[in-house]
């Protein structure tokens, strides 16, 4: 991440990826502050191992592009949402890409959808990793269903009074 301001934003991600027991490292580089250390870390990502690199950043938002264009390791951007422009800047600035130099990109804030992403992309050579994504759509799956089934029972309005969605 570009600052230690985003980490409330990559900590869902951080928290998938321990969900998921795959190995991760956490690290503060900035685009803009810290150049040469984030090339170095770009540079040397493949010879550590790393497989998917998630990069938030916001404002300008150069870290997920930066780093993507010196390595070919898959680069998942994530938007911080920022004071200034609520996040759009940054969504632009990391999905507006130049041919060439994709990254991919979730939504504004979007750190478990990155995180999960991540996770299935390492899991098309992890079957076990693969399995832990089945059935974390299974759980999903089984959630909404819980949920549905208990407004059809409650009605609406009670089912707001319970689960103080109001």
């Amino acid at each position: 991440m570009g600052s230690d301001s985003d980490l409330p934003t990559m900590d869902s991600a951080i928290k998938i990826l321990e969900d998921f027991e795959v190995a991760l490292e956490v690290r503060i580089l900035s685009a803009h502050r810290t150049p040469l250390e984030m090339f170095k870390f770009a540079q040397e990502a493949e010879d550590k191992g790393l497989k998917v690199i998630l990069a938030g950043a916001g404002g300008a938002a150069h870290l997920p592009g930066m780093i993507a264009s010196i390595t070919v390791i898959p680069v998942i951007g994530v938007p911080i949402q920022s004071k200034a422009l609520s996040g759009v800047d940054s969504l632009h600035s990391i999905v507006q890409m130049p041919n060439g130099i994709p990254v991919g990109t979730v939504a504004i804030g979007g750190g478990v959808n990155a995180g999960l992403l991540a996770v299935q992309i390492l899991a098309n050579t992890d079957s076990d990793l693969k399995a832990k994504i089945v059935n974390y759509r299974q759980y999903i799956h089984d959630k909404v269903i819980e949920k549905d089934t208990k407004l059809i029972e409650l009605g609406a309005s009670k089912y707001l009074e319970e689960t103080k969605l109001t």
